[in-house]
This record gives C-alpha cells, structure tokens and sequence, in this order.
C-alpha cells in the first residue's frame, strides 16, 4: 500500500465526486419524477439556478483532492499531514453543506415543499372514475367539421382504416409550457384508439412511418423546431404503400397535427432559418422546416405544406372515402377540405391529454354522437385577422440604453405589441363586421365561434322569456327531429342597442350556453337558462368610465353557433342604468366599482371602433408606423437589465 500513493487521493476525490452527482441526481428526480411534472425547459432553469452553489461545491471537491494529492507528493510528517487532510475535509465538506443548505431554502426551496409533501397513491377506483371523466371530456369537446353526404359514421362494414399522415404515429397531446403534456407510459395514442374501437389498421404505413422519423421534432418554450416531418411520395410509391392500402381498406384518414403554445408565436412564414444548431450555446434556437421541398416563405405554418398537399391530393386520387382528423389546438386554414371531392368528414381532435383519443374511435364508427363546438372562429384566410399585422415582435428603435447593462457585452431587446382590437376579438369583430360592412362573412368566414354538426339533427324554440327584479329568465325545448341519439347545445346572444360613435359595443354576444343530455329521436327536453340584465351592460371608457346599460332594446337569440339565429325575442330597458357610486354602484359581480384606473396605459395609437362602420379599420389595424418609444413612456420604463432594488417605482405611459 506504500507505493499505492494515489489511491487515497482518488478514493477522495471518487467519494467528493458521488456527492456532486447525488445532488444532480437528486435534483433530476425531484423535477422528473411524479412529485412535479416538469419539461426539459424547466429542468434547465432550475439546474441554472443552482449553478453558482455547484460550482462552489465542485471548487470544494477539488481543494480537497487538491490536499490530499499534495500530502502524497510531499510526504510531510503523519502529524501534519494528518491535520492537512482534517482540516482541507473539514473546510471543503462545510462548503458543501453550507451550499446545500442554501439551496435549500433559496432557490429550490417551492420544489422541495411540494417534493416533500404527503404523497399517495390513488386507489383503483379512483384511477378509474379519472379517467372515465377524461375521455368524457373529449366526447363532448370532438367536433365534427364537415360530414358529406352522412361520410361518418362509418358504417358496420368497415372494419379496417389505412391511416395516413406521419402524424398519426406522433399526435399532438398538449400544447407548449404550462401546457405541454408529461408523457406517461399507459396514454392511449390515437391510434390506439382507433383500436379500442375495434378498427384493424394497415401496419405497413405505421412502421413507414415509424422509420420515417420516430419522434417528435422539439416544439418548446426556448427551442422550436417547427418540421413537420411528412414523407415524400416517392418514397412511399418505392415502399409500395398506395396499392398495399388499397388492397387493405377503401377508407383513408388523413391526421394533420400542428403545436404551438406558451413561449413563442407560430411561424407565419417558412423559411430556410435555422438556428437550432447555435442552441447548445444559446439555450435558444428555430428552425422552420428541415426540409428544403417544404420551404415556402408564403405560406404560415397553419397551412398545408408542400409535402402534405402532395399526399392529400395522391389520397384523393386513390380513394373515394377520406376522413380528415384536425389534431390542432390552434385554428388553421381549412378550405382545402372542400377543395378535394373526396374528403367526406372532418373531424376536429385537439390536444386530448392523456386518455382523451379513446373517444375518437367512438366517435368515428358512432357510439358517440359529437356534441362539441368550435371555441374560435375559423378563418378561410388568417392573413385577414385585424391582429396579423400587429403581432410578432417588434423591437424598439431608441432604447439601448435602457436595456443594455453598462459594460456588458450583453444586449438587450424591449419589444412591444399594439393591441388595437379592443372588445372587437374573435367572433365580436366577425360577427359585428358583418353587419357593418367591411367584410363580406360568407367569403372571410369558414366555421363560425359554437359551430357544430352532428349525426342527427334538432329543433330549439324558445318556450319562456321573463325578466324579475334584473333576472332574466329562459326556457329552450330542444327536440331530437333525426334518427339517433345524440346531444344540443343552446347557445344564447345578446345584441345591444347601438348608437353610432357611442359606446364601444358588438352586435353580437354570448350571454349563456348548456348542453343537452342523449336525447332519443323525437324526444324533446326543456333547457332553462338564466343571467342578470347587468350582464348585458358595456363598458363605457371615453365618457362615464364605468360600466353602463343604456336603455333600449336588447335582442335576445338562440343560435346554432355566433352567426345562425334560431330564434329571437327582445328585453327592453326603460332607462340608462349607470354602475358608478353616484348612481346605481357596483355591479354585483364586481367586487368594486369598476372605473377607469390605467388611463396612464392609453397609448399612442388608433384603436379599433365601430364608428361610421369601422371607418378607421384600416388605420387601426395597420402594422406599427414607429419603432420609437415616445419620451413620456420611456420616462417611466424600467428594464430588468439595469433595475435595481433601491430605484423608486414608476410607471409610465406607452403602447
């Protein structure tokens, strides 16, 4: 053991070393495991967090080998080297427990809390009531875009699917950040679905698409690759895989999937860009496609690329019967489904979670009747939303020195976006537009906000409408006047009086809405609804700065989704009802009066009106005339990058 001078010291510095990666370790787990779900992204930000404290410590570990490898060289007296070696462990192992101790209770100080708490697992039952409720959800959320002449359900005798589209081996389950979906190992994937519903599927497109690429191209928070990874058809005609499926089923599905989420706008042009490989060193990086024949700077990523047009029109050329599943949180541009005379149902799948896609086999062989409806508004042309020229990030032109720290190397962006829609947003502006005349509803809009189809069909009238003491009541009988059962849903608007130039209002407004339960063929069910007349008041910022419910008339309708009026009948208000402590107070709903308090936030641009029939749209919606912020604005901005504790809060004024 003598002439075995090193053993020690590596022995030393293999124990300091175990301690370092049992601290990685134990910081991996803790975000990985099933105390916290955490993303890749998240993990990154809390091991940067701690950085500081394991550079430390790792200085630590060495300082320590360091003395133990010096007493080994030099040969001091076993005294002193033993007081070199308690004292270097001494001084290096408090280092470590004072940095552990400080990670403690700094910066993972929430994880730990929610890492320590009192843990169980859930029973059987209770798993199964879960996820019972989870496929549920998606039952009553699918819906059915386009169904040509009765296309789904799919009858009794098809039993076998060939199922297209590289997606349909890599769906989309949730979205970006705070929604990314934590993969587990017992999710039902959509074509596992399809399976539970008893459908047999073509396996030679599964595992061509398998080979094709095996997962999913990096969508997150900091790195986005925006890919979407559909196979040439030359390589599907060299696999043989058109006669194949034609010999398999005469019925295709063809999934289109698309990400998106928290932490960066989607791609409104694909380019050749592509930073993905400086994100080792950024932590940041994009990328459009990786593809060169899907590089198409005029179309958005919410379009059909190159690629899957090319397998959407080989599909339409093979087969008569094409089913289309929308598996897109975000809504894109869906024209072409009615472009292709084969495609006879669409069905829109967004980000089911973990067991939602049980239900799309359900759905399509009929089990389940759809019953969801569209949360936005669908647009032929996305380009045409009052918003597209004034998002993304536009970057001031005159405020380096607000953002960059002095002597830094680093520089620093201060963006910003004008919102000038106020309250004319989604199916508000569409809706209103319409009726005023600067667009043509027909041609702008596809699918309307609370559309729907079903595989029956319904009838609503409205039995009842009364108002008491600021209560109004409604009572809706909805009739199953097809041949299956299936679900309605009652959607109630509101149109308000509308003076020209005056309060900022749109003509049309969702006030309530509830769904039937299964109602046999001829079966009917009253659907009684309720809201408070308050709820009709618009708020009024330029004059009164409160809330106001002006007197007139107020058209109440039933309708199919935002556009289609079933039925209307009408409340009047005798007089101007104005909610300020002067007058009527606060709305109940509010816990205080609801006044003008960020005035100082108004900012220097045109905002949307629908005076003189939008007469300003074209000003308002215009992409930003300036890139410099205005001197009273930039008075009272402040910048992480050069704030400190000690500067007096301010606020200022500016877009």
């Amino acid at each position: 053991m003598k002439n075995k001078k090193w053993v020690k010291p590596v022995i030393s510095i293999a124990v300091f070393a175990a301690i370092i990666a049992g601290i990685w370790l134990g910081v991996q787990s803790l975000l990985g495991g099933r105390g916290v779900a955490a993303s890749k992204d998240d993990i990154l930000a809390v091991v940067k967090s701690v950085l500081p404290y394991l550079i430390v410590m790792a200085v630590a570990v060495v300082a320590i080998a360091a003395a133990f490898i010096v007493c080994a060289v030099k040969k001091p007296s076993a005294a002193k080297k033993l007081t070199i070696q308690v004292q270097a462990a001494a001084a290096g192992m408090l280092a470590i427990v004072v940095c552990i101790n400080l990670i403690c209770v700094g910066p993972m100080s929430s994880l730990l809390n929610v890492s320590a708490g009192a843990k169980g697992a859930m029973s059987e039952g209770t798993q199964e009531r879960s996820r019972a409720l989870a496929e549920q959800i998606a039952e009553e959320g699918i819906v059915l875009l386009k169904n040509k002449d009765g296309a789904l359900p799919l009858g009794a005798d098809v039993t076998r699917l060939n199922v297209f589209g590289w997606a349909s081996t890599n769906p989309i389950y949730g979205g970006t950040g705070s929604g990314e979906f934590s993969s587990t190992a017992d999710k039902v994937t959509l074509l596992q679905g399809l399976e539970l519903a008893g459908y047999e599927l073509n396996q030679d497109l599964i595992d061509f698409y398998v080979k094709e690429e095996a997962e999913r191209p990096e969508v997150g928070m900091y790195i986005q690759d925006w890919t979407n990874p559909e196979a040439k058809i030359k390589d599907m005609d060299r696999a043989k895989l058109f006669d194949g499926a034609k010999e398999f089923s005469d019925t295709a599905l063809l999934v289109v999937s698309r990400s998106g989420g928290e932490g960066a706008d989607l791609p409104g042009s694909i380019t050749d860009e592509n930073s993905i490989a400086e994100a080792a060193a950024t932590g940041r990086g994009v990328r459009y496609t990786s593809q060169k024949d899907d590089i198409d700077p005029e179309k958005s990523y919410l379009e059909l690329t190159n690629r899957e047009t090319a397998l959407l029109e080989r599909l339409n050329e093979e087969f008569k019967n094409i089913i289309v599943i929308i598996n897109s949180a975000n809504t894109m541009e869906l024209g072409w489904i009615d472009e292709y005379e084969n495609i006879g149902g669409v069905i829109w799948c967004a980000g089911p979670g973990e067991f939602g896609f049980a239900a799309l086999g359900r759905v399509l062989n009929g089990s389940v009747n759809p019953s969801g409806r569209t949360a936005d508004t669908y647009l032929y042309d996305l380009t045409a939303a009052p918003t597209y020229r004034n998002f993304g990030n536009f970057e001031y032109d005159n405020v380096s020195e607000l953002v960059n720290r002095p002597g830094s190397a680093d520089n620093y962006k201060a963006t910003f976006v004008n919102y000038v829609e106020g309250i004319y947003v989604g199916y508000k502006f569409y809706e209103t537009a319409a009726e005023e005349g600067p667009i043509d509803y027909e041609k702008t809009v596809q699918f309307p906000f609370g559309f729907g189809l079903s595989y029956t069909s319904f009838q609503q009238e409205i039995t009842e409408l009364a108002e008491t003491d600021g209560t109004v009541t409604l009572k809706v009988k909805v009739t199953n006047t097809g041949s299956a059962a299936g679900k309605d849903v009652v959607e109630v608007y509101y149109t308000p009086p509308y003076t020209n130039g005056g309060i900022e209002k749109a003509s049309v407004n969702l006030l309530a809405f509830a769904k039937t339960g299964t109602l046999e063929p001829n079966k009917s069910e009253v659907v009684e609804l309720s809201f408070a007349l308050e709820d009709m008041a618009s708020y009024d910022d330029l004059n009164r700065g409160c809330y106001v419910l002006e007197a007139g008339d107020y058209e109440i309708s039933i309708r199919s989704d935002s556009h289609t009026v079933l039925a209307a009948q009408t409340v009047h208000v005798d007089a101007d009802v104005v909610y300020n402590d002067s007058e009527a107070g606060a709305r109940s709903t509010d816990a205080v009066t609801a006044v003008n308090r960020f005035d100082f936030a108004r900012g220097d641009v045109a905002y949307l009106s629908r005076a003189d029939g939008f007469a300003n749209y074209a000003q308002a919606t215009a992409a930003p005339a300036s890139m410099s912020m205005s001197g009273e604005a930039k008075a009272g901005f402040i910048s992480n990058a050069v704030y400190t504790p000690s500067a007096p809060p301010c606020r200022g004024s500016g877009r």
